[in-house]
């Protein structure tokens, strides 16, 4: 006698199993904004972090010397200021930079009647000007350009913050599927299944890249038009700043200051926006200009400022002598000194102690963004993140192209959906991370509504996309 039986009903797949799926479909789509952006940003921060290496090799007629033989000395710096002077007098003179070792050009920032700057190189034992560049035209300046904007602007900005702002959620979201697919991943190793040891190995460089990646992330965001901005625009409100603030005599942006600079004397000076005192020097009791390079270099030598310095030059008849000392491996040693012009004396000197203490957090982030504290070790390190977010950026599409569909119509996205209501801590994560990062929520809510009002509407594209409901299986 045969006995009839229901079917068993079909097991509910687990909660964390949809979680895992929709975490694996966000990182996946998010990768086609952010794969491009890091892969720039990478590769010109590589570029940028070997700069001093590079350009020399590739213009040693401008910045590489021959060194004189012994007894030779090198020419006073106000008889080089005068070398630029005599061969380009249509230009104004805006900072000089000392070599930065021996062999080395000293280098003079100039600008023309419209703004645009040029960097001219002195050999200091001549005096002899060797020559002019335009600083954007190196490959470190093209790299940066590119690095800051992808060179368009401030629609260029805007992409770039916005893949910044995903590419945290990509590292966020990569630590879970890491963690999350672990087993998996074992499993289909084991199995010898064509792909899995390529994606065995993008989970374990991005368990160790996804570290110093988040903190590259975050440490850039000081410098993005739109979170940057209101950050500063809130630090300013409660009596402090991301950056210094130095009221310093550098209002040119156009001048190519060193890189040893204060990192405040890349954006706009309080001071420049009316919000601080001006240093001046005093004309008072004297015809010409009394004190020069040489007297401002020797000043700044005996308030204990570091060489190299870099010095930048009186705008007009009030203004100083501002000499920043050498702090490219020490964001803690910056200190500038501002020199009267007539009489020689220090007019006020400003330095890490008086920064607000978000600019100090600040200058320590960038230092170590840009690999120039903790000396070599933090150059190769972050040479190795460059490195390995450019493996991580190839290994993530390789992945794709090799296990996409063939003839089916969709681009072999993960399926699954957030599931937000029944997981509310989830759900206020990503309110909160809306919050923090403005262009992250912005573009969040885009593309929700892009997904509830023209992926479900329209089947074809829905289908591509993956984004059609999978149906339940009975077993």
């Amino acid at each position: 006698m045969s006995v009839l039986t229901d079917p068993a009903p079909a097991r509910p797949r687990p909660r964390s199993r949809g979680l895992f799926r929709a975490v694996w479909r966000w990182h996946f789509f998010a990768s086609f904004l952010v794969v491009p952006v890091l892969l720039v940003l990478a590769v010109t921060g590589l570029i940028y972090l070997f700069r001093f290496q590079l350009e020399p090799l590739l213009h040693p007629d401008l910045m590489q010397v021959d060194v004189p033989t012994a007894g030779a000395v090198q020419q006073p710096y106000s008889a080089q200021l005068a070398a630029v002077r005599q061969t380009y007098p249509d230009l104004t003179v805006v900072s000089m930079a000392e070599p930065r070792e021996e062999g080395r050009a000293t280098v003079f920032s100039v600008t023309d009647a419209e703004g645009s700057a040029r960097d001219v190189f002195v050999d200091p034992y001549g005096p002899e000007v060797l020559g002019s560049m335009d600083p954007d035209s190196t490959l470190s300046g093209t790299a940066v350009r590119l690095h800051a904007d992808l060179m368009g602007g401030i629609v260029g900005d805007r992409v770039v913050e916005v893949a910044v702002c995903w590419a945290i959620v990509m590292a966020l979201s990569g630590y879970y599927l890491f963690v999350r697919g672990g087993r998996a991943r074992r499993r289909l190793r084991r199995a010898g299944r064509p792909g899995a040891r390529l994606r065995s190995r993008h989970g374990v460089v991005g368990s160790v890249v996804g570290v110093g990646l988040l903190f590259l992330l975050v440490s850039g965001l000081p410098w993005t038009g739109v979170w940057g901005e209101k950050v500063q625009e809130l630090a300013t409100a409660r009596g402090s700043s991301m950056w210094s603030t130095d009221h310093g005599a550098v209002s040119d942006p156009a001048s190519t200051l060193d890189e040893s600079l204060p990192h405040s004397h890349s954006v706009d000076l309080p001071w420049a926006q009316q919000q601080s005192e001006v240093p001046t020097s005093d004309p008072e009791g004297h015809e010409g200009s009394v004190a020069n390079l040489d007297t401002a270099i020797a000043v700044a030598d005996g308030e204990g400022l570091r060489h190299p310095m870099t010095v930048a030059l009186p705008g007009d008849a009030g203004g100083v002598y501002s000499v920043i000392g050498y702090a490219f491996d020490a964001p803690s040693d910056e200190r500038t000194v501002h020199v009267d012009r007539y009489g020689g004396e220090v007019v006020s000197t400003y330095g890490f102690e008086d920064y607000p203490a978000l600019a100090k957090v600040v200058a320590h982030g960038i230092g170590l963004h840009e690999g120039r504290s903790l000396g070599l070790w933090s150059f190769w390190g972050t040479a190795l993140m460059c490195v390995l977010v450019v493996f991580m950026c190839v290994t993530g599409p390789l992945m794709w192209w090799r296990r996409r569909p063939r003839g089916s119509g969709s681009i072999g996205a993960p399926r699954g959906a957030m599931p937000l209501r029944a997981t509310p801590l989830l759900l206020l994560g990503l309110v909160a991370l809306g919050v923090f990062l403005p262009l992250f929520g912005l573009s969040l809510l885009v593309v929700l509504l892009l997904d509830q009002v023209v992926l479900r509407r329209v089947p074809a594209l829905g289908a591509w996309f993956d984004s059609t409901p999978v149906r339940s299986r009975r077993t």
